[in-house]
């Protein structure tokens, strides 16, 4: 790919890394945005995030999570409001806070790519590198399925040592498509779960059940971030943003419909000790996901 046809996103942005990685690398920094969105309203959510934000950055966190379609709430109007993934304002805005803030930025947009339209988790790193999940399991309750293309591919990341399994809302109803699934000659696939979501009020107690409950099955951590608000069509959302531990113990938990910024800390010594003191990795059953 030329300079000339690079994305937007790429423009002005430095080629290596500048991830502060001074800070402990034992630890990792996590920043949940539990936010009230704008409906069908990218500049007004994204200008709104900014002013949320402030001056967070690489010497406050390594990794700022935003909700599932941060800029347009939970849309099923996909010829309207998604954006070419090539051309995307949205990533590219997410790109540019990666970039100034020098931390990984990432949460779910509404894209157009390939003729297709997928709701797609973004991870924006500040050396101008974008990783991408599609969500796989889509909400057919809301119509999801017939507007948006299904996710194939599962994607874990890499975070100053931390691999984090990316997942978006009604994925975290499938304990199979999230179960750690090893390399030959490995005790686990990654350390932490993060889960972006848009999940409604009414069903806020299987939200918060099943955080802590991919955290016990995988003994790892789980990251959580929901919105608050009602959206266009009168549907409210709680929140319940979560960082859950690997015993499913809840590190950030605001049982409150209102937004926040909170910011907690993975520890992999901590992590380690336990998996260490409590092997029931040892007698999981090995499988295979089929398509």
């Amino acid at each position: 790919m030329s300079e000339g046809d690079l994305p937007p996103w790429h423009a002005g942005l430095q080629t290596e890394s500048v991830i502060r990685e001074g800070n402990d690398m034992s630890e990792l920094r996590t920043t949940l945005v539990q936010a009230d969105l704008r409906w069908e309203d990218p500049q007004a959510n994204c200008r709104l995030l900014e002013e949320r934000l402030g001056t967070l950055s690489g010497d406050d966190t390594d990794l700022i999570v935003l909700p599932e379609m941060f800029a347009t709430g939970f849309t099923m109007n996909s010829r309207e409001m998604a954006e070419p993934m090539a051309q995307s304002a949205t990533v590219a805005w997410m790109a540019e806070q990666a970039r100034r803030r020098e931390c990984v930025v990432t949460g779910s947009v509404a894209v157009l790519e390939d003729g297709e339209y997928f709701n797609r988790l973004i991870w924006a790193r500040p050396d101008g590198d974008i990783t991408h999940y599609d969500k796989r399991h889509l909400f057919r309750m809301a119509g999801e399925h017939e507007r948006y293309g299904m996710g194939n591919e599962r994607v874990v990341v890499e975070l100053k040592g931390f691999r984090l399994l990316l997942s978006v809302c009604y994925d975290l109803r499938f304990p199979v498509w999230l179960r750690q699934q090893p390399a030959p000659g490995e005790h686990f696939e990654y350390d932490a779960l993060l889960c972006v979501a848009n999940w409604p009020a009414p069903r806020r107690q299987p939200w918060r059940t099943l955080l802590q409950a991919r955290a016990v099955e995988n003994l790892c951590y789980v990251i959580g971030v929901n919105r608050v608000g009602e959206d266009a069509k009168g549907l409210a959302y709680a929140g319940d943003s979560m960082l859950v531990d690997f015993k499913g113990e809840p590190l950030i938990d605001e049982p409150r419909d209102v937004p926040f910024m909170r910011t907690g800390c993975l520890d992999r010594q901590a992590l380690s000790a336990f998996r260490d003191k409590f092997p029931a990795w040892m007698d999981a059953d090995r499988f295979q996901v089929e398509e």
